[in-house]
């Protein structure tokens, strides 16, 4: 009995130890302490995170009515990145797929670097929304950002706390609401491959004549992991507060994410 207690204990640390190395090479991606590029985005919200000169990040995205989105950025300078988007719903299933009218474009440039008593600063362009394109009245369910100026400051708190905050001008307008829009994100890490994302979307644009809102705004959870290799998985809960049309708040979307960090 004892050899076995000591062949048991011995296995357990084996075990742990292989589990912490293998934890250590495995958070590559945007999740986690040991994550080897920055956040460009939490659910839906942008941050100032770039993808840097030379890297390649491929996201794909699937949500409601069987809708499917997918987007790739290239960083063509250390502070500039641009990318293209495209999807559609129905796109899993025995109907035929409706597609987007357009595809989305993204620019993104980094104004200021972080320091430790100034967050860093983008400023972008993205015109692609989320969730499905609704033909009447010719936008999507959530508005694109539009033009917009963000700032992300990260803190060391048992781990990283990042805090997002900016402004955006929308130009899905068709609806009569120009106001100027303002949201706020957070992502929490929890050991070296996952974190938890917070976001809040004012939706400021989106709450008058006919908009689709009802004045609470977007209210997003939701939490990503990296699996190595530049891979992340995030799996998020949307529209917590009941501000848009749907019946039933909570609405689920997977999103996938690959870059080819060095």
């Amino acid at each position: 009995m004892r050899k076995l207690s000591y062949v048991s204990r011995v296995a357990r640390v084996i075990f742990v130890s292989l589990f912490l190395w293998c934890s250590s090479l495995l958070a590559q991606g945007s999740a986690g302490t040991n994550a080897s590029v920055e956040s460009r985005f939490l659910i839906d919200l942008p941050t100032a995170g770039i993808t840097p000169e030379g890297v390649v990040a491929i996201d794909v995205e699937f949500f409601q009515e069987s809708g499917f989105l997918t987007g790739v950025s290239i960083g063509v300078l250390d502070r500039l990145m641009f990318g293209i988007s495209y999807g559609g719903t129905q796109v899993v299933g025995g109907g035929d797929p409706e597609w987007n009218d357009l595809p989305g474009f993204q620019f993104k440039a980094r104004l200021t670097q972080e320091s430790a008593g100034f967050p860093a600063i983008a400023l972008g362009i993205d015109t692609q929304g989320k969730e499905p394109y609704l033909e009447d009245p010719g936008r999507y369910t959530i508005k694109s950002m539009g033009a917009y100026i963000v700032g992300s400051k990260n803190y060391d708190l048992f781990g990283y706390l990042a805090i997002h905050a900016g402004l955006n001008y929308s130009f899905e307008r068709v609806d009569g609401d120009k106001d100027i829009n303002a949201f706020a994100s957070a992502e929490k890490t929890l050991g070296p491959f996952l974190s938890i994302l917070g976001e809040y979307n004012l939706s400021s644009n989106d709450n008058s004549g006919e908009s689709l809102g009802k004045g609470r705004g977007y209210l997003n959870v939701g939490a990503r992991v990296s699996f190595g290799f530049g891979v992340s998985l995030s799996l998020a809960f949307k529209d917590l507060l009941h501000n848009g049309q749907g019946e039933t708040p909570g609405n689920r979307v997977i999103q996938l994410e690959f870059v080819n960090a060095p």
